[in-house]
């Protein structure tokens, strides 16, 4: 198994397992909810922020409550939580969102999910850790896999899948891997909730830059959203999202980490483009050809 040069601490495989698969299926909701919410007016930057800004004080707020002393960050720590929050919280949310906007959600997922190809690639280049050769053919299948996705789509649609949505997924693939490898990182020096809630801090503060949730115009808040047989007001959708899809997906993720090496993280989260691309299927009518899904299948085997 791949580690660190700082092994992850393996305390409890079967509660890390069930953290990240708890992890991932919350996750998994975010695309399908963001791409709804989008649907009814609102851009890829409004979404990302609310999202992120609800989140960070909803899971700062309740920290405090509950157990303020997860809280406290060491000022050396400093420089970590400010890459993880912007990194892993505030450009891989917007990129992914971006990505949704102009690319099917289960394609949008299969790119983000090359990350597990990046972290080995990191591993063995920059950690200089010895990998069996089984992990270069994985890398070998998933480039197979990405691209059947990108010439399947072509034929499929009778044009290219959209430039700026393949490579805005491409760069969320490199910030999600950053996101792991960050957050193995940051749970070594920071409780699991104190580094969830300052990232997302972190992010919130980076994204009012971008879009401010307060100059969305209120007809987008109250705006109808078409979610499978849900059909709510754009707040309350975006509010879903920040509790399901982002506190707990954030808490339950981190905490995995503490129990399992990001190689394994990485690999097992391969559920959550599962879940997006079976809500987006049942709950917003996006299926993918038969072509896709093959080369999906080949990525995702070669991940794995």
């Amino acid at each position: 198994m791949v580690t660190a040069n700082r092994p992850t601490t393996v305390t409890s495989p079967t509660r890390g397992t069930v953290l990240i698969v708890l992890a991932s299926a919350a996750f998994g909701f975010s695309g399908p909810m963001a791409k709804a919410t989008m649907d009814a007016g609102m851009s890829p930057e409004q979404v990302a922020s609310v999202r992120i800004c609800l989140a960070a004080v909803l899971l700062l707020a309740g920290a405090a409550i509950v157990r303020p002393r997860s809280l406290h960050i060491r000022r050396r720590d400093l420089p970590l939580l400010l890459a993880y929050g912007l990194v892993g919280v505030a450009v891989v949310q917007l990129l992914y969102f971006v990505a949704v906007s102009r690319l099917p959600v289960g394609i949008a997922m299969l790119l983000e999910y090359t990350s597990p190809v990046l972290v080995t690639l990191w591993v063995r280049y920059v950690r200089h850790t010895a990998l069996p050769r089984a992990s270069w053919y994985g890398v070998a299948l998933a480039m197979v896999g990405l691209g059947l996705v990108a010439l399947s789509g072509a034929a499929w649609n009778g044009a290219p899948l959209n430039t700026i949505g393949v490579l805005a997924g491409l760069a969320t693939s490199a910030c999600a891997a950053g996101y792991f490898l960050l957050g193995e990182r940051g749970v070594t020096a920071a409780d699991p909730i104190g580094l969830g809630a300052w990232g997302l801090v972190v992010g919130a503060v980076a994204m009012l830059g971008i879009s401010r949730p307060w100059d969305i115009p209120s007809r987008l808040w109250v705006a109808p959203t078409n979610f499978g047989p849900l059909h709510l007001p754009a707040w309350g959708l975006l509010t879903a999202m920040a509790v399901i899809a982002t506190v707990l997906a954030y808490l339950a993720s981190l905490a995995s980490l503490r129990h399992l090496p990001p190689s394994v993280v990485s690999v097992v989260s391969l559920l959550e483009p599962i879940v997006a691309t079976t809500l987006a299927w049942a709950l917003l009518g996006q299926a993918l050809a038969p072509a896709q899904v093959a080369g999906g299948a080949v990525l995702l085997a070669g991940a794995l």
